[in-house]
C-alpha cells in the first residue's frame, strides 16, 4: 500500500519511526512532500534513508512570498525527486499575497512542464484561478486532498488524478465520497497529509502514513469496491504518476 503525500519532516515523531510503523501496517511506499527550501532539504535526506520513500518538492502557498523557484529547479535534480508540488493557490489562509501565489504557482508549472514532472495541486477558496493556471498546462496533474466538488468536472474532463485523504472518512463527508465514487478507479489516490487529518478512527490524534489503511477503506466503501484490490489499484495508479 502507498501513501502519496506525507509530510514527514513536519510530524513530531521521528520520521524514521513514522515509516517503520508505516511498514507494520502495510504500507511499504511512501511520497514525502517538503514545502519550502529548508523542508526540500529534510525531505530529501529522509528519502535517501528509506527505500520506498520518495520526494516531491514545492513552494507551498504559504510560502510563495519567499519562495525560490530556481533553488527548487536545483533541488528537483535529486534523484528521489519525483514530483512538483504541492503548490497552488490558499485564498482561505492568504498567508501570501495573492499576486505573488499566482506567479509562484505559474513558475512551478512551467518548472514542471521542462522537467517532465507530475505536479501536485494545493487549491483551498481558490477553484477559478487554479483552472485559469491549469489551462495552459499539460503535464500530470495530481488534486491532492480533493475538497471542493466544483473542480471535479474538470478533473474528470482532463483525466488529473483525485487524491483523496482522512477528511473522506469523516461523518458528514458526503459529498467527498460522492466524488470519490465518481472518479475513475485508474484516477484514483489515497493519502494522510501527515500530520493533519487524520481519519476515523484515529480522528484528533497526529496522523501517520500508517492510518491511509482506513482512508483507503473509506474510499472501498463508498465506491463498493474490494478494499484489497482498490488499494492494488491505488499503488499502480501511484507507480504511474510518480514513475516509482
Amino acid at each position: 500500500m502507498i501513501d502519496t503525500h506525507a509530510h514527514l519532516d513536519a510530524a513530531a515523531d521521528p520520521a524514521d519511526v513514522l515509516v517503520e510503523r508505516a511498514r507494520a501496517a502495510g504500507v511499504d511506499r511512501i511520497v514525502s512532500v517538503g514545502t519550502k527550501e529548508s523542508s526540500w532539504h529534510e525531505t530529501l535526506a529522509i528519502a535517501e534513508r528509506h527505500d520506498g520513500v520518495a520526494a516531491a518538492l514545492g513552494i507551498h502557498p504559504h510560502e510563495a512570498a519567499d519562495g525560490d523557484v530556481a533553488a527548487l529547479r536545483d533541488a528537483l535534480q535529486d534523484s528521489n525527486a519525483v514530483a512538483v508540488g504541492e503548490t497552488g493557490l490558499d485564498y482561505f489562509r492568504d498567508y501570501a499575497p495573492r499576486e505573488v501565489q499566482r506567479r509562484i504557482f505559474d513558475e512551478q508549472l512551467q518548472l514542471a512542464a521542462e522537467l517532465g514532472k507530475p505536479v501536485i495541486i494545493h487549491t483551498r477558496a481558490a477553484e477559478e484561478d487554479t483552472l485559469a493556471a491549469l489551462a495552459g498546462f499539460d503535464g500530470t496533474v495530481v488534486m491532492h486532498c480533493f475538497s471542493s466538488p466544483r473542480l471535479l468536472e474538470p478533473a474528470l474532463e482532463r483525466e488529473w488524478y483525485v487524491s483523496f485523504a482522512g477528511n473522506v472518512t469523516y461523518k458528514n463527508a458526503h459529498d467527498l465520497r460522492s466524488a470519490a465514487y465518481a472518479v475513475p478507479a485508474e484516477r484514483l489516490l489515497a493519502e494522510t497529509d501527515s500530520p493533519y487529518l487524520a481519519p476515523v478512527p484515529r480522528r484528533g490524534r497526529p496522523n501517520e502514513p500508517a492510518n491511509v489503511v482506513h482512508t483507503v477503506a473509506a474510499l472501498a466503501h463508498a465506491r463498493n469496491d474490494n478494499a484489497a484490490e482498490l488499494a492494488a489499484q491505488i499503488e499502480t495508479n501511484a507507480r504511474r504518476c510518480f514513475d516509482l
